[in-house]
């Protein structure tokens, strides 16, 4: 495939997942608003502890599965370019037996423990048994997600993003439906029964997606669109091993970040308590942070998060055929539209924190949460996508590494800074390690790119300065507007400053950024 074929592949692929993203990111969005305003922030508050312990059987069971997938499967096409279509063929069946087999390893075996071990994990780690029904509950829906993750992964390292995006379209629905359906026929105020409607609701969504990627993957027509089949016989084979060589290493790592993880956001509930708040009000607290501010301002990484999840194919392959310069290349772009990207965000979640809260939650309670996460938006989007490079270039385990260590220091952090600051001692939390996350994976991108952290930050000067002025401009002329206004209008003026800057600043300060 000739380069300009494969940049409009990869553009449609990203504009289509980007749109798809937002779309269901919308929808998630107002259906945890209508969750909230259903159940309440006590049962948001447990349902949020639920699912920390849940993230670490989730982890388990998928064990970097889908990163397998894409790798193994972007670097057969590369090998496999000019190949006919019995070899082909044989070669993705290879590819796809050996990642179910070890989806199904960790998916079962996560999905028995959690359920043995729901009652124990219940009493003495959440000390709250109306979890128990909930755990057992999404104990089933493991195998179901590791296998889903499997076949997501294939289809994206053949670039046919369109699958995963009906298979996330159809689930979401699903879901929606049914949870819906289980809130309308539990009694009002039942805590439990709130949270088990939740979490049935998001495991019977599971199966369902499940059944979809199956789908889809028995009536695949083959190769990627628009490559042919050659004549070269050339078949390769793919062992158990190959996946665990690539996934397991990635695994442990994040094993230990979601073990850490998990501890930590159990000890945040323990660490408002001795702040002087209650079980309710801590609960409370926990469930403002994590139900509205977090997917919140995590709302518009649906954009960016399309893009990072298309860049481990391109990196790998790249990487396979020694092509550096296209690695730097885009290494250099990826920084370049993060930030002119996550910055834009940044200055909505500034400047419009109290109004979105309302505007989506009809609750104001999470705005001072949500703006000064929102200033960490640059940080947290720019570190996704690196880690993403670093993935496609086989540094999966220097991940795992930083990764150890961030969740470690999050969990020390936690534990020192709640009983005393509360829950900002958890927000500053996030800020340290998220930080020091950054500035790490940056430093290690740069020794293999030559482009590291002064590279990024001289793309950020520009859209950094953009929005300060346009937040400066839209306070000034539209200050008491409705921010179904303002918030087009700060765009708008954004993107304008950030392609006229440029033009009145030398270009040693700075990398132009759009």
């Amino acid at each position: 495939m000739n380069n300009k074929k494969r940049l409009n592949m990869f553009i449609s692929n990203a504009v289509l997942l980007s749109v798809i993203n937002i779309i269901m990111r919308g929808i998630a969005v107002s259906f945890n608003a209508y969750i909230n305003r259903k159940i309440g922030a006590e049962s948001m508050g447990l349902f949020t502890l639920v699912m920390s312990i849940y993230g670490f059987a989730l982890t388990v069971a998928l064990s970097c599965v889908n990163l397998g997938a894409v790798r193994l499967t972007s670097e057969r096409c590369a090998l496999l370019e000019n190949s006919d279509k019995s070899s082909w063929k044989y070669s993705m069946r290879k590819v796809v037996r050996s990642v179910s087999v070890y989806s199904l390893i960790f998916g079962v075996g996560s999905g028995f423990l959690l359920y043995i071990s729901s009652d124990v994990i219940a009493e003495f780690l959440l000390k709250d048994i109306r979890t128990v029904s909930s755990l057992k509950i999404l104990s089933f829906s493991l195998p179901a997600i590791s296998l889903s993750s499997g076949i997501s992964g294939y289809f994206t390292g053949l670039r046919k993003v369109s699958k995963n995006a009906v298979a996330a379209v159809l689930e979401q629905f699903f879901k929606i439906i049914v949870t819906s359906t289980a809130l309308v026929m539990i009694t009002p105020g039942d805590v439990e029964a709130a949270c088990v409607a939740v979490v049935g609701g998001a495991a019977l969504a599971e199966a369902w997606s499940l059944i979809v990627n199956l789908f889809m993957y028995l009536t695949d027509s083959g190769k990627p669109n628009d490559i042919g089949y050659g004549e070269k016989s050339k078949k390769l084979s793919t062992k158990l091993g190959d996946v665990v060589s690539i996934s397991l290493p990635s695994a442990i790592g994040a094993y230990a970040r979601q073990g850490l993880s998990t501890l930590e956001h159990l000890a945040i509930p323990i660490g408002l308590r001795k702040s002087g708040l209650s079980q309710e009000r801590a609960l409370a607290s926990y469930g403002l942070l994590q139900g509205i501010a977090f997917p919140l301002v995590m709302f518009p990484y649906a954009v960016i998060g399309s893009f990072t999840s298309l860049l481990v194919p391109e990196i790998a392959e790249k990487h396979e055929l020694g092509d550096k310069e296209g690695i730097a290349d885009i290494t250099d772009r990826v920084y370049k539209y993060s930030a002119v990207f996550s910055c834009a965000a940044c200055g909505i979640f500034v400047n419009f924190a109290n109004e979105l809260g309302v505007l989506i939650y009809d609750s104001s309670e999470a705005a001072v949460y949500t703006l000064i996460l929102g200033c960490l938006v640059p940080f947290m989007y720019l570190d996704t996508a690196v880690d993403a490079l670093l993935k496609g270039l086989g540094e999966q385990v220097y991940v795992m590494k930083i990764n150890i260590y961030d969740s470690a220091a999050g969990l020390i952090l936690v534990m020192l800074l709640t009983p005393i600051m509360g829950i900002y001692g958890y927000i500053l939390t996030v800020w340290i390690c998220e930080v020091g996350n950054l500035c790490a994976s940056l430093y290690r991108l740069g020794k293999i790119t030559g482009c590291g952290i002064v590279t990024t930050a001289k793309h950020h000067i520009c859209p950094l300065i953009s929005t300060v002025f346009s937040s400066v401009f839209v306070f000034l002329l539209l200050g008491s507007s409705s921010p179904l206004l303002r918030i087009p209008a700060f765009t708008v003026v954004y993107l304008i400053i950030c392609r006229l800057i440029p033009y009145f600043m030398p270009k040693k300060i700075f990398v132009k950024s759009i």
